[in-house]
Protein backbone atom coordinates (compact mmCIF):
# COMPACT_ATOMS: atom_id res chain seq x y z
CA UNK A 1 0.00 0.00 0.00
CA UNK A 2 0.81 3.43 -0.91
CA UNK A 3 1.22 6.11 2.00
CA UNK A 4 1.81 9.78 0.90
CA UNK A 5 1.58 13.05 2.80
CA UNK A 6 -0.85 15.45 1.39
CA UNK A 7 -0.81 19.41 2.07
CA UNK A 8 -2.89 22.04 0.82
CA UNK A 9 -1.67 25.13 -0.65
CA UNK A 10 -4.90 26.32 -1.59
CA UNK A 11 -7.91 25.15 -2.19
CA UNK A 12 -7.29 23.53 -5.41
CA UNK A 13 -3.81 23.17 -5.08
CA UNK A 14 -2.12 19.86 -3.29
CA UNK A 15 1.57 19.02 -2.86
CA UNK A 16 2.15 15.37 -2.08
CA UNK A 17 5.59 13.24 -1.48
CA UNK A 18 5.53 9.71 -0.99
CA UNK A 19 6.31 8.28 2.12
CA UNK A 20 8.28 5.20 3.79
CA UNK A 21 7.34 5.02 7.46
CA UNK A 22 5.68 7.66 10.10
CA UNK A 23 8.40 8.17 12.88
CA UNK A 24 6.75 10.48 15.32
CA UNK A 25 3.30 11.73 15.77
CA UNK A 26 2.51 13.52 18.93
CA UNK A 27 -0.23 15.99 19.80
CA UNK A 28 1.84 18.78 22.07
CA UNK A 29 -0.07 21.03 24.38
CA UNK A 30 -0.18 23.69 21.32
CA UNK A 31 0.17 21.71 17.60
CA UNK A 32 0.44 18.04 16.48
CA UNK A 33 3.86 17.18 15.66
CA UNK A 34 4.55 14.93 12.95
CA UNK A 35 7.86 13.13 11.76
CA UNK A 36 7.82 11.27 8.11
CA UNK A 37 10.60 9.37 6.36
CA UNK A 38 9.69 10.02 2.55
CA UNK A 39 11.22 8.85 -0.33
CA UNK A 40 12.21 12.44 -2.21
CA UNK A 41 12.52 14.57 0.64
CA UNK A 42 14.36 12.61 3.52
CA UNK A 43 12.93 13.18 6.74
CA UNK A 44 10.16 16.14 7.20
CA UNK A 45 8.88 17.93 9.85
CA UNK A 46 4.91 18.70 10.10
CA UNK A 47 3.19 21.06 12.39
CA UNK A 48 -0.89 20.55 12.22
CA UNK A 49 -0.51 19.16 8.92
CA UNK A 50 1.78 22.15 7.71
CA UNK A 51 5.17 20.90 6.08
CA UNK A 52 8.02 23.05 7.92
CA UNK A 53 11.18 21.01 6.87
CA UNK A 54 12.71 18.51 4.53
CA UNK A 55 16.27 17.23 4.46
CA UNK A 56 16.42 17.56 1.03
CA UNK A 57 15.89 21.64 0.77
CA UNK A 58 15.71 22.91 4.33
CA UNK A 59 19.51 24.93 3.69
CA UNK A 60 18.06 27.30 1.25
CA UNK A 61 15.28 28.34 3.86
CA UNK A 62 17.70 28.52 6.51
CA UNK A 63 20.83 29.91 4.76
CA UNK A 64 18.97 32.76 3.41
CA UNK A 65 17.62 33.51 6.66
CA UNK A 66 20.63 33.77 8.22
CA UNK A 67 23.57 34.90 5.98
CA UNK A 68 21.54 37.52 4.65
CA UNK A 69 21.95 39.81 7.30
CA UNK A 70 25.05 38.86 8.86
CA UNK A 71 26.24 39.51 5.56
CA UNK A 72 25.65 42.80 5.76
CA UNK A 73 26.58 43.78 9.59
CA UNK A 74 29.58 41.12 10.43
CA UNK A 75 30.13 43.15 13.74
CA UNK A 76 26.87 40.75 15.21
CA UNK A 77 27.34 39.44 18.51
CA UNK A 78 23.70 39.11 19.96
CA UNK A 79 20.95 37.66 18.47
CA UNK A 80 17.30 36.93 18.98
CA UNK A 81 15.83 33.63 17.27
CA UNK A 82 12.19 33.32 17.45
CA UNK A 83 10.78 29.94 16.75
CA UNK A 84 13.63 28.04 14.92
CA UNK A 85 12.42 24.30 16.89
CA UNK A 86 13.99 22.51 14.30
CA UNK A 87 17.72 23.85 14.96
CA UNK A 88 18.10 24.90 11.42
CA UNK A 89 18.93 28.75 12.12
CA UNK A 90 20.57 27.95 15.37
CA UNK A 91 22.96 25.63 13.24
CA UNK A 92 23.86 28.76 10.64
CA UNK A 93 24.62 30.99 13.42
CA UNK A 94 27.23 29.37 15.10
CA UNK A 95 29.53 29.34 11.91
CA UNK A 96 30.14 32.84 12.80
CA UNK A 97 33.15 33.09 15.73
CA UNK A 98 32.41 36.63 16.43
CA UNK A 99 28.87 36.23 17.67
CA UNK A 100 28.59 35.32 21.28
CA UNK A 101 25.36 35.24 22.88
CA UNK A 102 21.91 33.19 20.88
CA UNK A 103 19.06 33.49 22.46
CA UNK A 104 16.39 31.18 20.76
CA UNK A 105 12.79 31.51 22.23
CA UNK A 106 10.50 28.89 20.79
CA UNK A 107 7.06 28.17 22.31
CA UNK A 108 7.20 24.22 22.54
CA UNK A 109 9.74 22.27 24.12
CA UNK A 110 8.74 19.00 22.32
CA UNK A 111 9.38 20.67 18.46
CA UNK A 112 12.99 21.07 19.98
CA UNK A 113 13.41 17.55 21.66
CA UNK A 114 11.93 15.47 18.67
CA UNK A 115 13.98 16.94 16.42
CA UNK A 116 17.11 16.28 18.44
CA UNK A 117 15.97 12.73 18.04
CA UNK A 118 14.94 12.20 14.90
CA UNK A 119 16.26 15.79 12.58
CA UNK A 120 20.00 15.79 13.40
CA UNK A 121 20.71 17.66 9.92
CA UNK A 122 19.23 20.76 11.43
CA UNK A 123 19.42 20.41 14.90
CA UNK A 124 22.91 19.53 15.87
CA UNK A 125 24.24 22.89 17.01
CA UNK A 126 21.31 23.34 19.54
CA UNK A 127 23.66 22.54 22.05
CA UNK A 128 26.10 25.04 21.50
CA UNK A 129 27.32 27.02 24.48
CA UNK A 130 26.33 30.39 23.41
CA UNK A 131 22.93 29.30 22.73
CA UNK A 132 20.25 29.69 25.67
CA UNK A 133 16.71 28.58 24.79
CA UNK A 134 13.64 29.91 26.17
CA UNK A 135 9.94 27.70 25.91
CA UNK A 136 8.00 30.28 26.06
CA UNK A 137 5.32 32.66 23.52
CA UNK A 138 7.83 34.64 21.84
CA UNK A 139 5.20 38.08 21.99
CA UNK A 140 5.33 37.80 25.41
CA UNK A 141 9.54 37.14 25.46
CA UNK A 142 9.98 40.29 23.58
CA UNK A 143 7.48 42.42 25.61
CA UNK A 144 9.57 41.90 28.56
CA UNK A 145 12.74 42.41 27.45
CA UNK A 146 15.13 45.62 27.79
CA UNK A 147 15.29 47.98 24.91
CA UNK A 148 18.38 47.71 22.70
CA UNK A 149 19.36 44.16 23.79
CA UNK A 150 19.82 42.82 20.13
CA UNK A 151 21.84 43.53 16.88
CA UNK A 152 19.55 41.01 15.04
CA UNK A 153 16.83 39.59 15.55
CA UNK A 154 15.91 36.50 12.92
CA UNK A 155 11.71 35.34 13.06
CA UNK A 156 11.92 32.23 12.05
CA UNK A 157 8.25 31.16 12.68
CA UNK A 158 5.22 28.72 11.45
CA UNK A 159 2.68 30.56 9.27
CA UNK A 160 0.35 33.23 11.08
CA UNK A 161 -2.39 31.03 12.70
CA UNK A 162 -2.36 28.69 15.93
CA UNK A 163 1.05 29.10 18.03
CA UNK A 164 2.74 31.73 14.98
CA UNK A 165 0.19 34.48 14.46
CA UNK A 166 1.21 36.49 17.27
CA UNK A 167 4.35 37.09 15.15
CA UNK A 168 3.17 38.69 12.77
CA UNK A 169 1.57 41.81 14.46
CA UNK A 170 1.93 45.17 14.58
CA UNK A 171 2.95 45.53 18.73
CA UNK A 172 5.04 42.52 18.01
CA UNK A 173 7.11 44.24 15.39
CA UNK A 174 7.05 47.39 17.46
CA UNK A 175 8.71 45.40 20.50
CA UNK A 176 11.34 43.99 18.40
CA UNK A 177 12.24 47.62 17.10
CA UNK A 178 12.75 48.61 20.91
CA UNK A 179 14.58 45.34 21.18
CA UNK A 180 16.98 46.37 18.83
CA UNK A 181 19.82 48.46 19.37
CA UNK A 182 20.43 51.48 17.02
CA UNK A 183 21.83 49.61 14.09
CA UNK A 184 20.20 46.75 14.62
CA UNK A 185 18.43 44.43 11.61
CA UNK A 186 15.21 42.22 11.84
CA UNK A 187 14.41 39.48 9.53
CA UNK A 188 11.48 37.59 8.98
CA UNK A 189 9.65 34.91 6.83
CA UNK A 190 6.86 36.86 4.91
CA UNK A 191 5.33 33.84 3.10
CA UNK A 192 4.67 34.30 -0.98
CA UNK A 193 2.80 36.11 -3.33
CA UNK A 194 2.15 33.24 -5.72
CA UNK A 195 -1.13 32.41 -4.13
CA UNK A 196 -4.17 34.90 -2.60
CA UNK A 197 -4.29 33.86 0.68
CA UNK A 198 -0.15 34.39 0.98
CA UNK A 199 -0.30 37.47 -0.70
CA UNK A 200 -2.82 39.24 1.84
CA UNK A 201 -0.82 37.66 4.74
CA UNK A 202 2.58 39.73 2.82
CA UNK A 203 0.99 42.22 2.59
CA UNK A 204 -0.25 42.89 6.04
CA UNK A 205 3.34 42.04 7.26
CA UNK A 206 5.29 44.15 4.88
CA UNK A 207 2.74 47.01 5.95
CA UNK A 208 3.58 46.83 9.79
CA UNK A 209 7.07 46.56 9.64
CA UNK A 210 7.37 49.07 7.18
CA UNK A 211 5.50 52.15 9.40
CA UNK A 212 7.99 50.76 12.10
CA UNK A 213 11.34 50.75 10.49
CA UNK A 214 13.12 52.82 8.35
CA UNK A 215 14.53 50.69 5.98
CA UNK A 216 12.57 47.80 4.86
CA UNK A 217 13.21 45.45 2.07
CA UNK A 218 11.89 41.93 0.88
CA UNK A 219 13.95 39.21 -0.99
CA UNK A 220 13.13 36.14 -2.39
CA UNK A 221 14.39 32.22 -2.63
CA UNK A 222 13.66 29.24 -4.38
CA UNK A 223 12.25 26.48 -1.72
CA UNK A 224 10.60 23.69 -3.91
CA UNK A 225 8.53 22.37 -0.71
CA UNK A 226 6.75 25.46 0.08
CA UNK A 227 3.76 26.57 -1.44
CA UNK A 228 4.40 27.70 -5.03
CA UNK A 229 8.38 27.57 -4.27
CA UNK A 230 8.55 31.45 -3.93
CA UNK A 231 9.35 32.69 -0.78
CA UNK A 232 10.15 36.04 0.33
CA UNK A 233 11.71 37.34 3.80
CA UNK A 234 11.44 40.15 4.99
CA UNK A 235 14.63 42.76 6.37
CA UNK A 236 13.96 45.52 8.52
CA UNK A 237 16.71 47.88 9.42
CA UNK A 238 17.83 51.28 11.43
CA UNK A 239 20.77 51.06 9.80
CA UNK A 240 22.06 48.96 7.67
CA UNK A 241 20.84 48.82 3.62
CA UNK A 242 21.28 44.99 3.04
CA UNK A 243 22.34 45.65 -0.85
CA UNK A 244 24.28 49.31 -0.04
CA UNK A 245 26.18 47.72 2.90
CA UNK A 246 27.05 44.32 1.68
CA UNK A 247 30.56 43.38 2.91
CA UNK A 248 30.86 41.07 0.24
CA UNK A 249 34.73 40.60 -0.15
CA UNK A 250 34.54 40.49 3.89
CA UNK A 251 32.33 37.64 3.93
CA UNK A 252 34.04 35.76 1.49
CA UNK A 253 37.22 36.01 3.21
CA UNK A 254 35.68 34.28 6.23
CA UNK A 255 35.80 31.02 3.92
CA UNK A 256 31.87 29.43 5.07
CA UNK A 257 30.89 26.91 3.17
CA UNK A 258 27.10 27.19 1.53
CA UNK A 259 24.99 24.93 -1.07
CA UNK A 260 23.25 27.97 -1.56
CA UNK A 261 23.87 31.57 -0.71
CA UNK A 262 26.35 32.93 -1.84
CA UNK A 263 27.01 37.35 -2.27
CA UNK A 264 26.27 37.46 -5.83
CA UNK A 265 23.26 35.58 -5.03
CA UNK A 266 22.86 38.00 -2.30
CA UNK A 267 21.81 41.00 -4.42
CA UNK A 268 20.11 39.07 -6.46
CA UNK A 269 17.87 38.11 -4.02
CA UNK A 270 16.53 41.65 -3.89
CA UNK A 271 15.65 41.84 -7.61
CA UNK A 272 12.15 40.82 -7.24
CA UNK A 273 10.10 39.99 -10.29
CA UNK A 274 8.09 43.21 -11.68
CA UNK A 275 4.38 41.60 -10.57
CA UNK A 276 5.74 41.85 -6.47
CA UNK A 277 7.09 44.86 -6.93
CA UNK A 278 3.59 45.90 -8.43
CA UNK A 279 2.12 44.07 -5.01
CA UNK A 280 4.26 45.92 -3.13
CA UNK A 281 3.64 49.19 -4.47
CA UNK A 282 0.01 48.78 -4.05
CA UNK A 283 1.17 48.62 -0.09
CA UNK A 284 3.53 51.96 -0.34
Amino acid sequence: MDLWYTENHTENVRFSTKVKRQLVSFQSDYQHIAVLETEEFGKILTLDGYLMVTEKDEFIYHEMIVHVPLATNLDIKKVLVIGAGDGGTIRELVRYPQIEQIDMVEIDHMVVEICKTHLQQTSCALDDPRVSIYYEDGLRYIRNIDDSQYDLILVDSTDPFGPGEGLFTKEFYGNCYKALNDKGILVNQQESTFYGSYLEVMKRSHQKIKTTFPISRVYQAHIPTYPSGFWLFGFASKHYDPIKDLQAQAWNDLGIKTKYYNTSLHLGAFALPNYVKEQLNEID
